[in-house]
């Protein structure tokens, strides 16, 4: 299994007893959940019963729900909320309207690493809600504090709403089930209200929960993210786990979370992007706006951008029994290093071991070159590929 610390990206972790938990804590805790500590938190990894396998092939060919009530929360409101985000956070809000979320990143004024990556929830002109990663957020929104204008006012919500992400190709059944909006485009949110019991049983005459279904993911599959209000988080859990016996849903840990992230080539924040690893070198230039006039990093951006990147981030697709696993030494036909691979893991779907990469330019290399990974003293060979590594059905 993958250690956690290689699913996180994030070292150290403080002691157990003093982790947040999430509101479902106590749901993870009877399905027989393994936990380990995420950002901060602590979230299961994987469940009793299943492991990451069976999790993973369920959201590949059915229904999983994960949660991830340990990402951030904040909001931002007042005259030209929407206006200020855009002049701090890279990609352009002006590309969106209202009702559509975006993906951006938070990068550093001087150097254009990346600080933090981020969805942006676009209510309007004057109220964007961000959901950066769990580890983040407290820098995220004391340096959105720090540049806010009189009038605009950033406020952490870390704590006051869960986030389930319900993922495969049956996940629109599933909410349409309990009569939840499933028709909205990718990358696209809309309010609902979801009538639950007590007992977690979806009904028109229940209370009233407010939750926000968004056409977005982490696994390459069709799916959805609900924010819902802490409080209200065991019984839409419930609702949705009761809901999803006839699609065979499962509970999924963090540990499926990352491989099926990776088969896709998402980065995840600490390994593949961080303060130290720019969007030119991640190949995420497409969450910049370039045209843009200002935003956080612009200037240091735009000279690596037109100088070319000294390194850039690849596939690797094994071609033997090799497991490439972060932090190993990419080496050329000769042996020399010519990169370090930023994630990696066994892919359940393509039944080998794949990994993202940084390999320096200066080495030439690039798609279907050979190259190897030093897995353990062992050298592996590997093709240099670029991702995604199965077909993309997000939408």
């Amino acid at each position: 299994m993958t250690d956690p610390t290689q699913v996180t990206g994030e070292t150290p972790e403080p002691p157990a007893d003093a982790l947040r938990r999430s509101p479902l804590h106590e749901r993870h805790a009877a399905l027989g959940a393994k936990f380990a500590a995420f950002g901060g938190w602590s979230m299961p990894l994987e469940y009793a019963g299943g492991g990451v396998l069976r999790e993973h092939t369920a959201v590949r060919t059915g229904v999983g729900v994960f949660d991830v009530s340990h990402l951030g929360k904040a909001r931002v409101t007042g005259p030209g909320a929407a206006d200020f985000v855009n002049a701090c956070l890279s990609n352009d809000l002006g590309r969106i309207g209202p009702g559509r979320a975006q993906y951006t990143l938070c990068c550093d004024e001087v150097t254009g690493g990346v600080l933090d990556d981020i969805i942006a929830y676009l209510h309007g002109p004057e109220h964007v809600f961000l959901i950066p990663n769990a580890a983040n957020t407290a820098e995220v929104v004391r340096r959105l504090r720090a540049a806010a204008p009189a009038g605009i006012t950033v406020t952490d919500e870390h704590e006051a709403y869960a986030v389930l992400a319900v993922q495969g190709p049956r996940s629109a059944e599933l909410l349409g089930t309990l009569g939840l909006p499933t028709g909205h485009g990718y990358m696209s949110f809309s309010t609902a209200e979801l009538g639950l019991s007590t007992a977690g049983a979806a009904t028109p005459d229940g209370d009233l929960v407010s939750l926000v279904v968004c056409r977005t993911g982490y696994t390459g599959e069709h799916g959805y993210e609900l924010v819902v209000p802490a409080e209200a988080a065991t019984t839409v859990w419930d609702a949705l786990l009761a809901a999803g016996e006839p699609y065979g849903i499962r509970a999924c840990g963090l540990g499926a979370r990352d491989t099926l992230r990776t088969e896709m080539g998402y980065p995840l924040h600490g390994q593949d992007l961080s303060p130290e690893i720019t969007p030119v070198q991640a190949r995420a230039g497409w969450a910049v706006g370039w045209d843009k006039p200002a935003f956080w990093g612009r200037d240091a951006l735009l000279a690596e951008k037109a100088a070319g990147p000294r390194r850039t981030l690849w596939g690797l697709l094994a071609l033997d029994r090799g497991i490439p696993r972060p932090g190993m030494t990419v080496l050329a036909a000769d042996g020399t290093p010519v990169g370090t691979v930023t994630s990696g893991t066994f892919s359940p779907t393509r039944k080998a071991g794949i990994a993202l990469a940084l390999l320096d330019s200066a080495a030439g290399l690039g798609q279907d070159d050979e190259v190897e990974v030093d897995v353990r003293g062992r050298r592996a060979a590997m093709r240099i590929v670029r991702p995604p590594f199965v077909q993309p059905s997000v939408k």
